[in-house]
């Protein structure tokens, strides 16, 4: 297929060839990954500029979205992509293969780095989806940071740079310029830009001061690139809605119990993160209708949200949809339930499935949102997205809604539906996402509220 960039395409192709550090903020849909292949073949093959270029990806991302699109324009089918996926073994030959562009799953960098210690081979690194790499006390962010020193060019993509606060790119930034903006370290960032929050004489978290946004967006402005896909492209309309799930009043009695009596029994003041996910992941299982013991066996509780979802696949009539569950049993149950209905439905594993749906042979599409939410185009299988189990996620969310509703789409509306349950978890999730708070603080500030209405309530 012949290439034929968007004006706003060549422009950050231009950026790419022509600065040595620079972050696209492009919202998926906008072309990412071509942009970036086009101007390695220009720094590779007309610039002589580099010789061997990494790229950083997501796991599925890495098995196969680089390669695939290479392979779809004229301009990049010369390009050699190698995969740096599998055992250590096929790691190490897959290495020593001779490639312009070699993609390695962001798990196995700190391998790499130990792999090749000083003899670091590459001269451009690319981050696809770099907010992969926002903690800076994190074993990729420590290892890629040993051999920042030998990259001429690092490029970082992704649409979400700050999903979860300012916090998020300190580390994203010291990978372009090793500190020059933003600090060199976490702390001087914050002392910068921050307030520490405290409660009751203890550090609860880091708020942003007055104006720190737009300060930091100056700051960083001349090296990342930001872009809205509905600035530069017609996209269909996104109509997002809550379809409203009501619990049978047995049942409701049953959660509000279930929630009292699991609030209770931690204080409020010290909840630790590990106790609020455990906390939640309970409650919002209860909602979607089952839930794991401590055993890990599932006990089924009531199929409230599993009748309004089949209900909800009727209204659309027919057409293809993917379904986003959050836990194995709610997939379990959901293809139990569509077995007696005469639909096809394929869970998502991997390429064949997402050619599948593209091709339209597939009507109901399983996927847990984080296997699938970046990279992936889907647009041409459908244009409905459900939630059955909301996702604290503002990030899982918005990628997850731009698999389908992005450049490309057949449709000129995209259609997502979130099923939430009344008066529980589920509406705290929706209000969270729709605030676009950071996951650890909606479910503290969530849980919280929720132990003082339970200790009221009990008293």
């Amino acid at each position: 297929m012949k290439y034929e960039p968007h004006q706003y395409q060549v422009y950050c192709i231009d950026r790419i060839v022509n600065d040595p550090v620079v972050g696209l903020f492009l919202r998926p849909g906008l072309g990412k990954t071509s942009v970036t292949l086009t101007a390695v073949n220009i720094l590779k093959y007309y610039r002589w500029c580099v010789s061997k270029v990494l790229v950083i990806a997501p796991k599925k991302v890495a098995e196969v979205v680089w390669d695939k699109e290479a392979a779809k324009w004229d301009h990049l089918q010369h390009l050699r992509i190698v995969k740096v996926l599998g055992s250590a073994a096929k790691r190490v030959q897959a290495l020593n293969t001779p490639a312009d562009v070699y993609v390695i799953n962001r798990e196995n960098i700190s391998w790499l780095v130990d792999y090749c210690k000083q003899r670091w081979p590459f001269d451009m690194v690319v981050l696809d989806e770099s907010t992969s790499f926002k903690n800076g006390r994190s074993k990729r962010f420590r290892a890629l940071k040993l051999v920042r020193r030998f990259m001429r060019r690092v490029v970082l993509l992704t649409g979400t740079p700050s999903s979860r606060g300012l916090e998020d790119l300190w580390a994203q930034i010291y990978l372009l310029d090793e500190g020059a903006r933003l600090g060199r370290t976490i702390t001087q960032y914050r002392q910068m830009y921050f307030d520490c929050n405290t409660h009751g004489g203890h550090f609860t978290s880091y708020k942003a001061k007055e104006g720190a946004e737009e300060a930091v967006l100056r700051a960083i402005s001349d090296i990342c690139v930001t872009m809205s896909a509905e600035d530069y492209l017609e996209l269909p309309s996104c109509i997002e809605h809550e379809i409203p799930v009501a619990l049978d009043v047995k049942v409701k009695k049953a959660y509000d119990k279930f929630e009292r009596d699991l609030l209770l029994e931690v204080n409020g003041d010290v909840i630790t993160a590990s106790a609020a996910g455990v906390l939640t992941g309970k409650l919002l299982q209860f909602c979607s209708g089952a839930i794991y013991d401590n055993d890990g066996k599932v006990v089924h509780l009531h199929d409230c949200k599993l009748e309004a979802y089949t209900e909800l696949l009727e209204s659309i009539a027919g057409e293809p949809c993917i379904t986003f569950y959050g836990y194995k049993h709610d997939k379990d149950r959901i293809l139990a339930a569509l077995s007696k209905i005469k639909l096809r439905v394929r869970e998502y594993k991997g390429p064949a499935d997402e050619e599948a749906w593209n091709a339209g042979e597939v009507d109901v599409l399983l996927v847990h949102p984080a296997s699938c939410a970046y990279g992936l185009n889907l647009q041409a299988g459908g244009r409905h997205i459900v939630w059955f189990t909301p996702n604290w996620s503002f990030e899982l969310n918005d990628q997850g809604k731009c698999r389908l509703w992005r450049q490309g789409s057949p449709y000129d509306k995209v259609f997502v539906h979130y099923l939430v349950v009344q008066g529980c978890v589920d509406e705290d999730v929706m209000a969270a996402i729709h605030d676009r708070q950071s996951t650890h603080q909606a479910v503290m500030s969530v849980l919280k509220a929720r132990i003082q209405k339970a200790k009221e309530n009990g008293k």
